[in-house]
């Protein structure tokens, strides 16, 4: 019962450390042809995430704010 404690206290002082780095709030600028990463639903019948990349003007064809959906599901730019 002794080890709890420390235990305890290691977990309280490394909490803050795992925090998650804050999101940004829009999408990062990019050129013509860089491609934002965002995830999407999965199939139907699958449990398995999906991620799709596409230029802004690509993601504006299918109809999807990209500043606006960034913070909630963007995973990473390319190019």
């Amino acid at each position: 019962m002794t080890f709890v404690k420390p235990l305890l206290a290691a977990g309280l002082l490394a909490a803050p450390m795992l925090a998650a780095t804050p999101a940004l709030a829009t999408a990062p600028a990019g050129g013509p042809d860089t491609r934002y990463c965002m995830k999407v639903e999965p199939l139907t019948g699958s449990r398995v995430e999906r991620t799709m990349c596409m230029t802004r003007a690509e993601w504006e064809q299918q109809g999807v704010d990209l500043d606006a959906e960034w913070a909630k599901e963007g995973v990473r730019v390319e190019g």
